[in-house]
């Protein structure tokens, strides 16, 4: 699932692939803005993204489908 993270006051999002569902991530987000601490979330190569909840702008977290990639096959 892409998720992307818009920051204040810094010019480009926070772009990112994770495994985790939509309703993980938005609980944490949620967790994290309640709280005042930061958001962790950790992308699909094992990385780990930190950003601080009170510098969160917006997020959008995609949808959980994965989109196929390729040619299927093709009748003539």
């Amino acid at each position: 699932m892409d998720i992307e993270l818009g920051v204040q006051n810094v010019a480009r999002p926070v772009t990112f692939s994770t495994e985790a569902s939509a309703d993980e991530v938005g609980a944490v987000i949620a967790d994290a803005v309640a709280s005042g601490k930061v958001i962790d979330l950790t992308d699909d190569k094992g990385r780990r993204i930190v950003v601080p909840a009170a510098a969160l702008g917006y997020a959008i977290i995609g949808s959980e489908t994965k989109h196929a990639v390729g040619f299927g096959a093709l009748d003539a």
